[in-house]
């Protein structure tokens, strides 16, 4: 989606992946190389005048090395941090976010002192590479320790693990945003999302019911984190809201699924934002069109007709091997406004078959 994005604007892509079959190989030149062939890196930075990525857990070393030779954005420092699920709550903490309690855990007497600290029920997560709720187990009672210990403790050894409170929220929250070269700052609507075992189902823009200071304390929340990181390009701040208040939960420094709407629904995507960011060029409108929601494909594609039979919907398979748990393709519903977008959704849920699915925002849709 960011070579589709990079295209009109003339500039050609090179996407480096270990995988022949990438998706990006369908619209960009690719060479397959893996993080850690130096010679293949070597050469790929010689090819290119900027270097950026779309996903989290690119190995900052890898990120670092190429910064030697080209320009990388976002820059290392922000894809560490990111990369960290301990430093990145850290970081919330510093910057003046607040977080759901949580403890560092890298033996089973730390998980044991953790639970007695934080309390459950809580979460333990891998401190890295864990996404779309992989590399998490959700203790209820004391009697889970064990239980969690043997599913995550291999883990423990590698990359450590952190204890997270369980937090009851009111809803969920993404704020979108972009940051140019020259420290301009952007960002799009706020975004409520859904997820079902950990990964994003349904997203809607602009997000209903939401206060302006509300919208304003996300954004200063936001605008802070990457202002302290340096940081350039789109990322995504993930947030409880509890009580009329902000919780973080994780950044992504990336392009972020719950951005995806931003494609058809915004003045200005993510994508081609992104790009223009990491070029040094103007930013774009971030402005929504209208209202839009965003149904992610999950496991296996459906039927695309009910989602193209509505006006403005819209559909984009991603050309990935089916895999149960993997995001191969997501559909955005745009309309002039919540009323027009809410009879929309009931409409492609049934033609679906995934009244479930769309539910939530039919109900927040009114």
């Amino acid at each position: 989606m960011l070579a589709l994005a990079a295209a009109p604007l003339g500039i050609r892509t090179l996407a480096v992946d270990a995988s022949a079959d990438a998706c990006a190989g369908q619209v960009a030149e690719l060479l397959i190389a893996g993080w850690s062939d130096e010679a293949a890196l070597a050469d790929f930075a010689r090819r290119v005048d900027a270097v950026t990525f779309d996903f989290e857990n690119v190995p900052a070393a890898t990120a670092e090395r190429l910064a030697g030779q080209v320009a990388v954005h976002p820059n290392p420092q922000a894809l560490a941090v990111a990369q960290d699920r301990l430093a990145e709550k850290t970081l919330f903490r510093e910057s003046g976010l607040d977080t759901p309690g949580f403890a560092a855990v890298d033996t089973r007497d730390d998980l044991v002192a953790a639970v007695e600290r934080i309390g459950l029920p809580a979460i333990l997560k891998t401190r890295r590479l864990g996404y779309d709720g992989k590399g998490q187990f959700r203790l209820k009672t004391a009697a889970d320790i064990d239980a969690a210990w043997a599913a995550l403790g291999e883990a423990a050894a590698k990359h450590g693990l952190i204890l997270e409170a369980f937090v009851p929220f009111d809803r969920e929250l993404s704020v979108v945003a972009v940051r140019g070269r020259d420290g301009e700052f952007r960002t799009w609507p706020l975004t409520r999302n859904w997820h079902v075992d950990g990964v994003l189902s349904l997203s809607l823009a602009p997000a209903p019911g939401t206060s302006d200071a509300l919208e304003q304390a996300a954004v200063a929340q936001a605008k802070a984190i990457a202002e302290r990181l340096g940081y350039v390009g789109v990322f995504a701040l993930e947030l409880f809201v509890r009580g009329g208040e902000l919780l973080g939960n994780e950044m992504a420094p990336r392009v972020h699924n719950s951005g995806h709407w931003t494609i058809e629904g915004a003045h200005t995507s993510q994508f081609e934002n992104h790009i223009r960011a990491v070029l040094g060029l103007p930013l774009g409108d971030t402005g929504a069109r209208g209202a839009s929601a965003m149904l992610n494909w999950i496991g296996e594609m459906p039927d695309p007709a009910p989602v193209l039979s509505v006006a403005d919907g819209h559909w984009h398979d991603y050309g990935k091997e089916a895999r149960p748990g993997r995001k191969v393709g997501h559909a955005t519903i745009c309309a002039s406004d919540a009323g027009s977008l809410r009879a929309k959704l009931v409409e492609v849920g049934s033609g679906l078959g995934r009244e479930a699915q769309v539910a939530p925002a039919i109900e927040v849709l009114g």
